[in-house]
């Protein structure tokens, strides 16, 4: 991509609205435009991010054994009824009519519907274990939504549900969820710290929030210093064994006896003072194990091989993508910009073009440019006739992995510099090594 086609409404200053770092850089980088409170347009940048972000989510999902599927955004009320928690959601649910003046609601989350789904369609637990999921935009009315698509009231999900015969099923797919979102946030660049959670009005008894350590998150982080450095399951982890996902649990809790979200707790006490670990951090994904909490008031079963009829076992597993975009900005940033991991990258490498209308310099970055984008890189190519200083900002701000600067005088010497954005460390290279460096 053509940095001089591309749509990139960079801001110079920092917008006044913007409290937290992530909405500050979020907003200048040109990734997203407010629409109304606590609604966002995901402009190009943004929504490639955010689309890697989905992809990541998504591989991990399938890898798991989950299938996806779509559902609405506006739900029958009728559903909400059924479970009981039409009137116990609270003013977060925007709830409308249509025109036959029935109620319907603006999903803020997706329980009811696919209990809906399975009870219509699943009637023998030949059919189970299942586990469904879609990535959906979604509204809550949050009544101070605030640091830009960290808390706003439209944002995506990913939601996860699964059904099972038994409670000793349902927690094997538990630790299915348990083991991909370690391995999701991974690969997103982040650690992500899972710990015992309240289950709110989604129900049930068992759940975790997964946390990442950040200055400005709003959760209180009180626990064993190990559980940063604890391995992540490995790509070919066989999600099949019971055995082998139990032991990964309770590698990952083992140290839950001596944690405590509440560091005045006896718990976190009793670990010993060098050891503890007490921050801050940003919730960005939730999982539950809430039995049969909605299978049993809307009649979801299924026969068993008893012959008789039983309630299904679930959970929900959600990951807020739109949340994770500015949690990543929070944990990889400097005072230049954003510092992307390389798996969610807007683009690979930025080409910068020190001397637009040069021949030499042309060339070179038409070659690289065509180089790479052939090897299947995604390349964005300063081809502005802006200043030095500033095609360097722009590229910092986006934060771009690497950086291929073309200059006049290096290119006289056969030579470009490959910027690393993270160390910052600069090397000066043949214009064949810089592109090696690349699709090798």
């Amino acid at each position: 991509m053509r940095l001089s086609r591309f749509f990139i409404p960079i801001l110079k200053e920092n917008p006044k609205e913007a409290e937290i770092v992530s909405h500050r850089l979020m907003l200048r980088a040109g990734m997203i435009r407010q629409q109304s409170q606590g609604i966002y347009s995901w402009l190009p940048l943004g929504k490639k991010v955010l689309d890697k972000v989905n992809n990541i989510i998504r591989e991990e999902q399938n890898r798991a054994g989950a299938i996806e599927l779509s559902m609405p955004t506006l739900q029958s009320a009728e559903l909400w009824q059924e479970s009981g928690r039409y009137d116990a959601y609270g003013k977060e649910m925007l709830r409308i009519k249509d025109r036959q003046d029935r109620p319907m609601l603006y999903g803020p989350t997706n329980e009811e519907m696919i209990t809906d789904i399975f009870r219509s369609s699943v009637k023998s637990y030949k059919d189970l274990p299942l586990n469904l999921y879609h990535i959906q935009l979604k509204f809550r009315d949050e009544i101070r939504p605030r640091f830009g698509t960290m808390r706003s009231r439209e944002f995506m999900m990913k939601d996860a549900y699964s059904f099972d015969l038994t409670r000793e099923g349902a927690e094997h797919s538990y630790n299915k969820m348990f083991t991909a979102y370690l391995r999701t946030f991974d690969r997103l660049g982040l650690r992500a710290i899972p710990m015992r959670a309240d289950t709110g009005p989604i129900g049930g008894n068992l759940s975790h929030e997964f946390i990442i350590l950040a200055d400005t998150g709003e959760s209180e982080v009180f626990c064993h210093k190990d559980f940063v450095n604890f391995d992540i399951p490995a790509e070919n982890t066989d999600f099949d064994s019971v055995d082998g996902l139990k032991s990964i649990f309770d590698k990952w809790t083992s140290l839950y006896a001596a944690t405590s979200e509440m560091h005045d707790e006896a718990a976190f006490n009793a670990i010993p003072e060098g050891e503890r670990l007490s921050a801050r951090g940003i919730e960005v994904g939730h999982i539950f194990y809430f039995g049969t909490k909605y299978s049993e008031p809307m009649g979801a079963k299924v026969q068993g091989p008893d012959g008789k009829e039983h309630f299904v076992h679930m959970g929900s597993y959600g990951i807020g993508p739109t949340r994770l975009v500015p949690a990543i900005i929070e944990a990889s940033h400097d005072e230049n910009g954003i510092i992307w991991p390389e798996s969610v990258a807007p683009f690979d490498v930025v080409v910068i073009n020190m001397k637009a209308g040069d021949e030499a310099c042309d060339g070179t970055c038409e070659l690289i440019y065509a180089a790479l984008t052939k090897a299947g890189k995604d390349v964005l190519y300063d081809d502005t006739d802006d200043r030095a200083g500033t095609k360097f900002a722009t590229a910092d701000l986006i934060g771009v992995p690497y950086q291929i600067i073309a200059g006049p005088r290096a290119v006289a010497n056969g030579e470009v510099e490959v910027k690393d954005r993270k160390t910052g460390a600069r090397e000066t290279m043949t214009i064949e090594a810089a592109i090696n460096r690349f699709v090798a």
